[in-house]
Order: C-alpha cells, then structure tokens, then sequence
C-alpha cells in the first residue's frame, strides 16, 4: 500500500488536462520520515513506520524517545503502513512523489465534531408538524414498550455525540501533484477540520 500523512489546508480551483475548472481540495505534504521498518521474519508482516511533525525535547519521554533511530528527532504522529511497495529505509524522507502515476486516492481522517444534537440532525428523522397546536416537532418518539418490558430497546436512534469519528473517502481523483510546494490535489470533499492531518494512500477500488 502506497500511503502518505497529509494536512488538509483548504479548497482553490484548477484547470485539468482537458481545459476544465475543477473544484478541489487541498492537502500539503510535510517530510514523511521514515522511522522503521517490520518485516515478516522479525515481526510476522512487512510495513514501514513514517512520522511527521517534530516533537519538542521537554515533552519527550524516554520509552517514546527510545523508538527513533540516531539522528532522527521524535515525530508528533507515527502510522504504519502495510505491505509498502516501494524500497526504503530509516530516516528517509517521503514526499508527493510516492504517489506517482496514481490517478485516484483514499483519504482518511477524523471528521468534524458536531457536539451532542438531536434525531433531526443526527439521522435525518421528519419530525413531526410545525403548526400550532403540535406538541410534537423535533423529538425522537417511541424508544420502548409502554407496557412490560419497561425499557428502551438496543440500537434505537437517539439523540448524543456526533461527529469525531474515524471516516473514509473512497477514490477521490487526484487531480494534479504540485512536487514544488510539494501538494496534493483532489476532486472532493476530504474528512476533517482545516489543518486537520489525513492519510492519502493509492485507492483500492480502482
């Protein structure tokens, strides 16, 4: 799986190769540095560890430390990817140009939070009349029995927490790699807040 860690920085529009303005997001490339390597022999599967973002020295422990190599400072942010198919080793640095020759990508990352909202935002639910008189509009309704058993039933739709969560976009086309300020650039919507960090690995649907 050929992968990065991105930063999502925002939307523009770019002419494609057919002389079409396309509405796309942005996502910058820091220096992916390699940190290790497992392999099947030592570790039972082959994947590289890239991190990303330095860590300042006050807020390194010693374990945390322990696991970068001489010469490389700690990361903010480690992720493995499995089975990478190009050559590399600790304390190469990893940039938009792994993803050469690809035309479509995922991109995963934690969504926005909304906060705790109620059905009508959080499933879709009709709700009920708005006129005068209706004392139902936004409530969830019926959760349980009204008679014996008296409880609500598993897995009904209820208001809580929305938002926060781990989501994936699935081929998103990558409209053009700008390898000098070393950005991606695709045709759709990607998770997360601004400055948010993504994963962007070669599609697997396509």
């Amino acid at each position: 799986m050929l992968g990065l860690l991105a930063k999502k920085v925002g939307m523009t529009q770019v002419f494609d190769d057919d002389g079409n303005l396309v509405p796309v997001t942005v996502m910058r490339v820091d220096p992916n540095i390699v940190i290790a390597q497992k392999t099947e022999e030592k570790d039972g599967y082959n994947a590289v560890v890239v991190g990303v973002d330095d860590k300042r020295a006050g807020l390194v422990t010693k374990p945390y430390g322990g696991q970068f190599p001489e010469g490389i400072s700690p990361k903010k942010t480690l992720r493995e990817l499995r089975d990478f198919e190009k050559e590399v080793k600790a304390g190469d640095s990893l940039g938009v140009e792994v993803l050469e020759g690809i035309r479509y990508v995922d991109v995963s990352g934690v969504s926005k939070g909304k906060g705790f909202q109620g059905v009508v935002k959080r499933y879709g639910f009709g709700g009920g009349r708005k006129t005068h008189g209706s004392k139902f509009h936004r409530e969830p309704g019926s959760t349980g029995q009204s008679t014996y058993p008296h409880r609500t039933f598993k897995n009904v739709k209820l208001p809580g927490r929305m938002g926060r969560e781990k989501v994936t976009t699935l081929s998103l086309r990558l409209v053009k790699v700008d390898a000098e300020k070393q950005l991606l650039m695709v045709h759709g919507s990607v998770p997360g807040i601004n400055k948010g960090l993504v994963l962007v690995r070669a599609a697997v649907k396509k």
